[in-house]
């Protein structure tokens, strides 16, 4: 018989860990082990229970959930959902966690009735299951470039852009911090970029914020009808699938309210796509890390267009859902490590 997934949950809400515990026990592959109001209650916990997946606060007393998070990754790394407040103050807080190594977050459990109750039961178990399988990155792979990747970069200046060139990038649970470590490498004459990452409507403004903060290329949310140009990158809204279309002053960001497709809206499956259909053999499509399938058939559809295809490989994902969904269905000419692919958007993106 298999073990169960043993859960630690840790939270200053008496209700709160009531309810995260009877949704987590209702289902046989997982077992809460034990429960602790503040972080000093969990380090003991921890050291006598030994569990697989903490669920985390991130406000509470005495010790805040990052600063928590930030020693446990430092001293003993282990697979961390972080249970945080879904606003947007919230959101520089829970995009700090997934920097030190936190594998997801959801928000707070709510009392919206038995059916949001169901929904988000069954989102929490989705999360900590993945959680357990995941590849706990600490230390960001993408910490120096190889000289390789500065010939790369460089020999891209006496080049020229192929006409219409645009890279898409899909992503998932530990995609923000790999679309980061992609995007902090790519110089200012990089290719377009259109970005779809499973994220809150609240978190993508601030995501894209924080991107252009630390990259040499612009990071914008993506705008209804806005122009896909070089030197920039697109990230789709919290809010709305991110489609490319081409008009006759180029190709340009189209968002819609679609109903969620694979239960995602942004769909990775909506922007690669749109991306076979309008760019085809011009383009390139690449799946970072995350959970589940969702653009795995739509990446097989751009290759089957002519458009060249990437997965992150297992070593630098943090869950090799998506990525290996899209080379089980022989979708993708090359797998590659996190600190590779930039080189290779600049390689393809450029007439040799």
């Amino acid at each position: 018989m298999v073990r169960p997934i043993k859960v630690l949950i840790i939270d200053d809400s008496a209700l709160i860990r009531t309810m995260l515990r009877e949704m987590i026990n209702s289902d046989a592959r997982f077992s809460v082990v034990a429960e602790a109001k503040d972080p000093f209650e969990a380090r003991e916990l921890i050291k006598l229970h030994d569990p697989d997946v903490l669920t985390l606060d991130v406000e509470m007393p005495r010790m805040n959930g990052i600063t928590f998070l930030a020693n446990l990754m430092r001293l003993r790394p282990m697979p961390v959902v972080m249970i945080s407040t879904l606003t947007q103050e919230g959101a520089p807080a829970t995009l700090q966690a997934l920097e030190l190594g936190a594998v997801d977050f959801l928000p707070k459990p709510q009392s919206g009735g038995d059916s949001a109750l169901e929904v988000y039961r069954e989102l929490i178990l989705e999360k900590i299951y993945w959680a357990s399988k995941a590849n706990i990155i600490v230390d960001s792979p993408v910490t120096v470039i190889s000289d390789s990747e500065k010939e790369i970069l460089a020999l891209t200046g006496n080049r020229n852009l192929k006409s219409g060139f645009i890279c898409a990038i899909g992503a998932s649970t530990g995609g923000t911090e790999a679309i980061k470590n992609v995007l902090k490498l790519l110089p200012e004459n990089a290719p377009p970029i259109v970005i779809a990452q499973h994220i809150p409507a609240v978190f993508s403004a601030s995501f894209a914020r924080r991107l252009d903060s630390v990259c040499r290329i612009n990071v914008f949310e993506a705008e209804h009808n806005q122009p896909v140009l070089p030197g920039n990158a697109y990230l789709a809204p919290g809010h709305s699938h991110l489609r490319l279309f081409k008009s006759p002053k180029g190709y340009v960001c189209r968002l819609d309210q679609a109903d969620p497709v694979n239960r995602h809206r942004p769909s990775v499956q909506v922007l690669f796509d749109s991306m076979a259909e309008q760019v085809g053999a011009h383009s390139l499509g690449i799946m970072l890390t995350g959970m589940g399938a969702d653009g795995a058939d739509a990446l097989l559809r751009m290759k089957q267009a002519g458009a060249a295809t990437v997965a992150q490989d297992e070593a630098t994902s943090v869950v090799w859902g998506m990525p290996g969904a899209a080379v089980k269905r022989g979708a993708v000419d090359k797998i590659l490590p996190l600190d590779k692919i930039a080189g290779f958007i600049m390689q393809q993106a450029y007439n040799r």
